[in-house]
């Protein structure tokens, strides 16, 4: 039935309650090959736990019924099919090994997980270090020492960051803006499909004045916030440290409670915001007691989804967040710039569509035509300063495209209202097998005449 998530094959407990009746807790299913065989990959949708299980394709059937509420024997005669109890108790013991049940085995990685989260004053790079490192290696074509990664990963980034912004500011008529703006827009993709486009807006900030703090918003892919979810952190990237910016997260706090700070354990294994990180970094550079611009970080959730109220009406909404943040910018004075990091539509058979999305043929170039016409109609509305009505037609439609999510762009323009928004590139990234195809966008929030 099953592949080991571990050397060593973990045994089923039957005295155990979490085995005899297993729960299973959010988890994402790709697929996958093992030894040249089919495989279901089966991982941690939080991203709490990084061991993955690789199973049969047979066990769809299986996991909807880890409930909770049915013992192993009840879903062997409910799968029925020759299915016998050997392979579920294999099943369970492997999701248990990787802490993709609820029991303790999960408690313990949760507070391992939350106790390092809490340990530190800022956040440790994760997606960022990992780009850089693998362009150090790749430019030294073999192994690669640990010190070696450490002294140079910085300057392969900063250099391919240069890279990237010459490339993609080449042959533009505005390489750069007059002004720091209200905000910008950039993607939460990761920098190999999206690095043209994060370098075409944050490419344009060389020569503006040096903000004295930086909101970033984005979307919350992983974790258990259902409204804003506010961090009470700083963060590291390769090229360093953005600290947070203490007084406004207290003003924040103040206003909101500690409902805001709740989930910040989600910020752990977020990219959205990481990502941004070393682009302020790079493009700001330090002052003069070598200080990057301050930072304070939220995920907001999707404003579509319930009118921008949280999803259970127990988190922060996005409109007293919003009001929250201008009213405590309004008494610390200084230049605000507001970072909204987001994707726009996720279409393909990863996500269910039955559509073509590579090739020449009338299929294929519909499915994209169709995914860039709703693109397109959604940012008119935004160009037209007019988010609550982007908002409204998104949830009409119940968001045909999969954007990550409304709320960044909509808290962002609220922050900054009146404002709207200038898309300076937009792009669509598809895989090489046709399975994803992401589109994003660059832009600036300006304010409205």
């Amino acid at each position: 039935m099953s592949e080991p998530a571990s050397p060593s094959i973990p045994s089923f407990d039957p005295n155990a309650p979490h085995h005899a009746r297993p729960k299973l807790r959010q988890i994402k299913g790709f697929p996958a090959q093992v030894k040249g065989q089919p495989a279901l990959g089966v991982a941690d949708a939080r991203q709490i736990s990084r061991k993955v299980v690789f199973t049969s394709p047979a066990a769809q059937q299986i996991l909807p019924l880890m409930d909770g509420t049915r013992s192993v024997d009840e879903i062997v005669v409910q799968v029925g099919q020759g299915l016998e109890r050997r392979s579920v108790e294999l099943l369970v013991a492997q999701l248990d090994d990787a802490a993709l049940l609820h029991g303790p085995r999960f408690d313990e990685v949760w507070a391992d997980f939350t106790r390092t989260f809490d340990s530190s004053e800022s956040l440790p790079p994760s997606n960022s270090a990992d780009y850089a490192e693998a362009l150090v290696k790749k430019a030294h074509e073999g192994e690669v020492s640990e010190e070696q990664l450490a002294e140079e990963s910085p300057r392969a980034l900063r250099g391919h960051f240069d890279e990237l912004i010459d490339r993609a500011l080449k042959d533009v008529q505005d390489p750069s803006l007059n002004e720091l703006p209200a905000g910008l827009i950039a993607p939460s993709i990761d920098y190999g499909r999206g690095g043209l486009i994060y370098a075409s807006v944050y490419g344009r900030l060389r020569v503006v004045d040096r903000p004295d703090r930086v909101i970033v918003l984005g979307p919350n892919h992983y974790g258990r916030s259902s409204g804003v979810c506010g961090c009470d952190k700083g963060f590291q990237s390769p090229l360093g440290e953005c600290r947070i910016d203490k007084e406004l997260a207290d003003r924040l706090r103040s206003s909101l409670g500690e409902g805001l700070f709740e989930h910040r354990y989600d910020h752990e294994r977020e990219h959205s915001i990481e990502l941004q990180v070393p682009w302020i970094q790079h493009v700001f550079g330090a002052d003069e007691d070598g200080n990057f611009p301050k930072i304070f970080a939220a995920l907001v959730h999707d404003a579509a989804a319930n009118n921008g109220e949280s999803y259970d009406g127990k988190g922060v909404a996005i409109q007293p967040f919003v009001d929250a943040v201008r009213e405590a910018l309004a008494d610390l004075g200084g230049k605000t710039l507001v970072v909204t990091s987001f994707d726009l539509s996720h279409v393909g058979p990863m996500f269910g569509d039955q559509v073509q999305l590579l090739g020449d043929s009338p299929q294929a170039n519909k499915a994209r035509n169709d995914v860039v016409q709703h693109d397109r109609e959604m940012l008119d509305l935004l160009a037209q300063g007019k988010p609550e009505e982007m908002v409204a037609a998104m949830a009409w439609q119940q968001n045909p495209t999969r954007w990550s999510s409304t709320g960044p762009i909509v808290a962002g323009m609220g922050m900054t209202a009146p404002s709207k928004v200038r898309v300076l590139n937009y792009q669509g990234a598809i895989d090489q097998n046709g399975h994803v195809m992401v589109s994003m966008i660059s832009g600036v929030i300006e304010h409205a005449d």
